[in-house]
C-alpha cells in the first residue's frame, strides 16, 4: 500500500460525505416530508434559533430508525421496542454530545447536539472505514490495484445515506472490517475484542465468530499437512498443544464475541421481567403519555409481565423482531412487498453472482472448504488469477460469510434492508464490483487520472481512476455502466427518499 493511495481514498471519502450532507440539505429543503407512521422521538427541550437552524440543515439524517437511536441516547431504554437497538452507538453519541460538543450547549439543546454528534461521528468513522477496507483488501486480495478500486467504490456505497445518518451501520462496519484485518494479520485477541464491540453495535456481529473459527480450522489444517514426523516423546508438544490452543482460543473468543448480546438480553430481562420501576414516578410524564397514546410497553412493577418473560429462553430481541416488525421465515413474501423486492434485486444479483463466480473458478477448492493451499504447477494466464485477486484463496471465508448473510436476509428479513445489511457487513460487494470493472474496463482504469482532459478542469473532483471512469461514461461497457449506475442511482435515491421519511433500504 502507498501513501498516495491512502491520500486519494481519504480525499474521495471526505468528498463523498460532504456531498451527501449538502445534497441532503437541498432535498430536505425542496421536498416536503412524508407523514410516515413511524416512531418519532418527543422533544422535551425548549428550542433556540441554533436548534431550528440545525433541524433545517441536518434533520434529513434523523429519519426512521435514527429516531430510535437518538431517543435512546437522550433518554435511555424506556420502551420495550427500544431493545431492538444495541447500546454502543447511542452511548457513543451521548459521550460525544456531552464532551466534544458540550461547549455548544448554550446554542443547541441535547437532542440537537446528539444529531450533530451522529453526523460528525459517522463522517469520521466512514473515512476510517475506507482506509481499513483498503488495508484489508490488500491483505486478502494481494492486489493493490483491486484493493484501491474497491475502496473508491465503497465511498459511493449504495447504502450511502445510512453512513451519515444517525444509524449504526458506519460504526459496525469499521469494527467488523478492523476485526477482519487484525485476524488476517494474525492478531486473534485484538480481532475478538473488535468483533465483540461490533456485537455491541448490531446483533449480526455474532456471525463474525465464524471468522475466528475458520482461521483456527485453517491453521490446524495447514499445520497437519506440513507437519514433520516426530518421535512419540514430542507428540504432546507438537500435536496436542496447537490443537488445544486453537480450541481454547475459539471457545474464549466466541464467548467474548457473543457476550455483549447476552448481557444486553439480561439487562432487558431485569428491566421488564424483574422490574422495580414505578412508571408513574420514574418515567417523564410526556414519555409515559406517548406510551399510552401509541401502546408502547414500559417497565412497570405493577403491570403484568410481558409474554416473552415466560419463554424458556427469554430473549427480548427476537420477541421484538417478531412482534413489532413481523420478522420471520418468509413472512415478507407478500404481493404488496413486490416494490421492496425490486429494490433489493441488484444487491441480491451481485451477491449470487459473486458466489457463483468464485465457486465456478475452482469448485474443488470450495468443496475442500478452502483448507488446502493452491499450488499451481504451471502458472498459465488462465489459472494464475486463482492465486490473488477476487478468486484468491483467502477470499473463500468472506464469500461464505456474505452468502450466509444474503440467504438469511432473503428468507427472514425485510427484503429491502439487505442492501445496507450487506454493504455494512461484508467487503464482498466492493471486491466483486471492483473485480467486474477491472475485468471489463482494463483500458480506462489503466490510464493515469492526472491526464484526463476535462474532469479536473476546475479542481473540484478528486483525481482517481473511478472519477476518470465516470467521466468516460459513454465509452464504458454495459457491465461497467450498470455497476456504476447502480451505485450512483442508489446514492442519489437514498438521499431523496430516506431524508424525507419515504421508504428506502
Amino acid at each position: 500500500m502507498t501513501v498516495s493511495d491512502l491520500r486519494s481514498i481519504v480525499h474521495f471519502a471526505l468528498c463523498s460525505r460532504i456531498l451527501t450532507i449538502l445534497f441532503q440539505m437541498i432535498f430536505n429543503f425542496l421536498i416536503p416530508d412524508h407523514r410516515a407512521d413511524a416512531f418519532r422521538a418527543p422533544q422535551l427541550h425548549s428550542s433556540s434559533f441554533g436548534d431550528a437552524l440545525l433541524e433545517t440543515l441536518l434533520s434529513g439524517f434523523s429519519r426512521w430508525d435514527a429516531q430510535h437511536f437518538l431517543f435512546i441516547a437522550e433518554f435511555g431504554y424506556i420502551y420495550e421496542h427500544n431493545f431492538a437497538f444495541l447500546p454502543l452507538f447511542p452511548v457513543s453519541l451521548r459521550a460525544v454530545a456531552e464532551t466534544v460538543l458540550r461547549p455548544l450547549q448554550c446554542l443547541l439543546n441535547l437532542h440537537s447536539r446528539l444529531l450533530l454528534a451522529a453526523v460528525l461521528l459517522n463522517t469520521a468513522i466512514f473515512v476510517l472505514s475506507a482506509v481499513v477496507l483498503y488495508q484489508l483488501s490488500v491483505a486478502v486480495l494481494q492486489d493493490r490495484k483491486l484493493a484501491f478500486l474497491s475502496s473508491l467504490l465503497f465511498c459511493l456505497t449504495p447504502a450511502s445515506v445510512f453512513m451519515s445518518a444517525a444509524y449504526s451501520e458506519s460504526m459496525f462496519m469499521l469494527l467488523t472490517f478492523s476485526g477482519m484485518l487484525h485476524l488476517e494479520k494474525g492478531k486473534p485477541l485484538t480481532s475478538c475484542i473488535l468483533f465483540s464491540l461490533s456485537t455491541a453495535v448490531r446483533s449480526n456481529g455474532i456471525v463474525n465468530a465464524g471468522f475466528l473459527f475458520y482461521s483456527q480450522l485453517r491453521h490446524c489444517s495447514l499445520y497437519v499437512k506440513h507437519k514433520i514426523k516426530v518421535t512419540e516423546k514430542d507428540l504432546y508438544k507438537s500435536w496436542l498443544n496447537p490443537f488445544l490452543r486453537s480450541v481454547l482460543l475459539v471457545t474464549a473468543g466466541t464467548v467474548m464475541i457473543v457476550l455483549p448480546f447476552v448481557l444486553f438480553q439480561c439487562y432487558g430481562y431485569l428491566i421488564f421481567c424483574e422490574s422495580t420501576v414505578n412508571a408513574a414516578l420514574d418515567i417523564p410524564p410526556p414519555l409515559l403519555q406517548l406510551a399510552r397514546d401509541k401502546g408502547y410497553r414500559v417497565p412497570d412493577e405493577d403491570s403484568d409481565l410481558p409474554s416473552w418473560c415466560h419463554h424458556r429462553y427469554p430473549i427480548i430481541y427476537s420477541y421484538i423482531q417478531d412482534t413489532y416488525w413481523n420478522v420471520g421465515f418468509l413472512r415478507y413474501y407478500q404481493l404488496c412487498q413486490l416494490p421492496n423486492f425490486l429494490l433489493a434485486f441488484p444487491v441480491v444479483v451481485l451477491g449470487v453472482w459473486a458466489a457463483w463466480q468464485f465457486v465456478h473458478a475452482d469448485p474443488w477448492y470450495c468443496v475442500q472448504l478452502g483448507l488446502t493451499c493452491r499450488k499451481l504447477k504451471e502458472e498459465t494466464e488462465k489459472d494464475s488469477h486463482l492465486l490473488s485477486g477476487f478468486h484468491g484463496h483467502r477470499v473463500f471465508v468472506y464469500i461464505v460469510h456474505a452468502t450466509a448473510l444474503l440467504a438469511f436476509g432473503i428468507c427472514f428479513m425485510h427484503i429491502q434492508v439487505i442492501t445496507r445489511f450487506l454493504a455494512s457487513s461484508s467487503p464482498i460487494l466492493y471486491w466483486f464490483t471492483a473485480h467486474l470493472l477491472l475485468d471489463v474496463e482494463p483500458g480506462h482504469l489503466a490510464e493515469d487520472p492526472a491526464t484526463s482532459p476535462c474532469v479536473y478542469k476546475f479542481g473540484i473532483f478528486p483525481r482517481n481512476q473511478l472519477t476518470a471512469l465516470l467521466w468516460a461514461w459513454r465509452g464504458c461497457s454495459l457491465t461497467a455502466r450498470c455497476v456504476l449506475g447502480y451505485f450512483l442511482l442508489y446514492w442519489f435515491l437514498g438521499l431523496v427518499l430516506h431524508c424525507n421519511f419515504l421508504p428506502w433500504t
